[in-house]
């Protein structure tokens, strides 16, 4: 695997003039110094997550929304529920209805994780949990390859699951999931992302997740995939929320 990502570096890197331009290299400058849209003021949309990089990430995917997204700033004083749910929806609505019950604007809840194959679907809906609570992700990456130790190539497939929920002032409104397969690398690869990307190979890109730019993850990841129908439903309900009539949008 290893060998395959350099070899693609050279190949990509093969002829290139000192000075031009590197596209893959420019989509991972900081922000900071890309050339950005005017951020428009929009309904605000809370994201109910205490996890700084999920955070981020959600913020990231919901740019092109008509919301402003507001994060674990606002949640940070609240007592979080528990994720006791036996599937990723259990818990991604049982997560946006208890913060929509204590805040009056829309919330979006995601619960996610890793299944394995070869582990009987571990560590699933406790893929946040999976060591105990003052495991890292390292900690949990290192645990997962211990358990794959002599698993051989062809039986490490394994997938990432999504699943997102809406809610409003108690009432769940929608819910959308996404998933995306994989296999589980032999060896963490990458510094970008977080959680289990280091080891999730995604073949297509022959690639890991935490070895891809922030807009490559996105388009194949499970959350982007989710996401995505959750913007789409969120652009048709802020459409029919301003439309004469409607009443107010909360």
């Amino acid at each position: 695997m290893t060998r395959d990502r350099r070899t693609r570096k050279t190949d990509d890197r093969r002829g290139r003039k000192p000075k031009q331009k590197d596209h893959r290299r420019d989509a991972r400058r900081p922000a900071a110094t890309r050339p950005k849209t005017p951020k428009r003021a929009g309904l605000p949309i809370v994201v109910a997550t205490k996890n700084p990089a999920k955070a981020h990430e959600l913020a990231k995917l919901l740019e092109e929304t008509p919301f402003t997204v507001v994060g674990a700033e606002l949640i940070a004083d609240l007592q979080a529920p528990v994720e006791d749910g036996a599937t990723f929806r259990a818990n991604a609505v049982k997560k946006a209805l208890h913060y929509s019950r204590l805040v009056d604007s829309l919330v979006l809840a995601d619960d996610s994780g890793l299944e394995i194959d070869a582990l009987d679907g571990q560590p699933g809906v406790r893929s946040a949990r999976l060591g105990g609570p003052s495991a890292t992700d390292a900690d949990r990456v290192r645990l997962i390859l211990s358990k794959m130790e002599s698993v051989p190539w062809e039986r490490r497939t394994a997938r990432f699951r999504c699943e997102i929920a809406i809610a409003q002032r108690g009432e769940v409104l929608a819910s959308f999931d996404g998933s995306v397969e994989g296999r589980i690398a032999f060896e963490p690869e990458g510094s970008a992302g977080f959680g289990y990307d280091p080891i999730f190979f995604y073949e297509p890109m022959r690639m890991t997740f935490a070895a891809m730019t922030a807009e490559e993850k996105h388009h194949v990841s499970h959350r982007g995939k989710a996401l995505e129908r959750a913007v789409d439903w969120l652009k048709h309900w802020c459409a029919r929320k301003s439309e004469p009539g409607s009443g107010s949008s909360g």
